[in-house]
């Protein structure tokens, strides 16, 4: 490719965000699968997706390169921004598990904190989670560092 055409390209991926900022936001995510499994976690979440609610517009874009895809859900033209808003946990858990059914993370570069701690327990396999408590007490022995943000107690 030309440096014009990466310039272009650069611009079409930068406004994506931008634009759904005009929209008013939506259900966001940040997921990750290996790269070989992006074409078909972007198929399989559209089509649940599209299947929980018909008109739903889906944004999917990302660093495809390492297989991060932020694949984030506005609600259909016309409809109640706020009724959509409230179903934010069942399309979480529609996303997240065709991820998590792929080997995929529920998140890809901006951590799990609290919003996503209970869907990361429900996701995660058990070994990442003892992994991830044995690295935590290594660090943090008297558990000082962020209490509970990210493992569950």
């Amino acid at each position: 490719a030309s440096e014009a055409q990466a310039r272009a390209m650069w611009r079409l991926r930068e406004a994506i965000p931008e634009s759904q900022k005009i929209e008013g936001g939506g259900i966001k995510h940040d997921v990750s699968v290996a790269v070989s499994s992006v074409p078909a976690f972007i198929a399989e979440a559209d089509r649940r997706a599209r299947a929980e609610l018909d008109g739903i517009r889906i944004f999917a874009f990302g660093h495809v390169g390492d297989g991060n895809v932020h694949f984030n859900l506005v609600w259909p033209e016309g409809a109640d921004r706020l009724a959509f808003l409230d179903r934010w946990p069942h399309f979480n858990r529609i996303v997240h598990d065709v991820a998590a059914g792929m080997g995929g993370s529920i998140s890809a570069e901006h951590g799990i904190g609290r919003l996503k701690r209970e869907e990361f327990r429900r996701t995660a396999q058990s070994v990442e989670l003892d992994v991830m408590r044995r690295i935590k007490t290594a660090l943090d022995p008297r558990g000082l560092m962020n209490p509970g943000k990210v493992l569950p107690d």
